[in-house]
């Protein structure tokens, strides 16, 4: 999958609308477009499918902040979506790395906050630790690793929405690029689940 040291893929999750967007034009916190097409048994399963092999995620501040406020008490709701409350478990669980120049309080279970730059410190993983290395939403951090060479998986779940403005997770920039389409889920609400992987020479 890789030509690194180690078997570890570095995974970048995400979910974009039809015009390639984030977010919404609200900024970074207009993403009510996501929910109808995140919280449907397809779209579940691809992110159970996409998270089990990972061991590590990797989190911008402003995603840390959101996924902290909602899914940590989730794996003991008994109300909850099972597959929520797995997904609830495997990110107690998980190792966290969170990339802020800004965070001094980690209170969420093995989280380590960083200044760092992403790409030495996914070289630095992929030389140690096993399991797949997954970016969870933080589009910032999927592009660093674009841009160096280091994402060997995309999983787009690319929603049926036309936002109109907002932040695009590509820009122009370094291209040259292929990817195989390894698996295409359609939803009940119109999202494609797609995994894509590097084609590397």
């Amino acid at each position: 999958m890789n030509p690194h040291h180690t078997d570890r893929t570095v995974v970048g999750n995400i979910s974009l609308s039809l015009d390639g967007r984030t977010n919404g034009p609200g900024g970074d916190h207009d993403m009510s477009w996501i929910v109808p097409h995140a919280i449907t048994a397809e779209a579940r399963a691809h992110m159970l499918r996409v998270t089990r092999p990972a061991t590590t995620v990797l989190l911008g501040r402003k995603n840390y902040e959101g996924f902290g406020g909602l899914w940590p008490a989730v794996a003991d709701d008994e109300a909850a979506d099972p597959a929520d409350r797995e997904f609830s478990s495997w990110l107690n669980r998980a190792e966290k790395i969170v990339f802020s120049t800004t965070l001094t309080d980690a209170r969420w279970e093995n989280t380590h906050i960083t200044s760092a730059d992403p790409v030495a410190v996914v070289k630095d993983l992929r030389r140690r630790g096993s399991g797949d290395i997954i970016v969870l939403a933080s589009a910032s951090v999927i592009r660093a690793l674009l841009e160096a060479g280091e994402l060997d998986r995309l999983s787009i779940t690319q929603c049926p929405e036309l936002v109109g403005g907002g932040a695009r997770l590509f820009e122009d920039g370094p291209g040259g690029t292929s990817w195989a389409l390894a698996d295409s889920t359609p939803t009940q609400s119109g999202a494609l689940c797609l995994l894509y992987d590097r084609i590397r020479s």
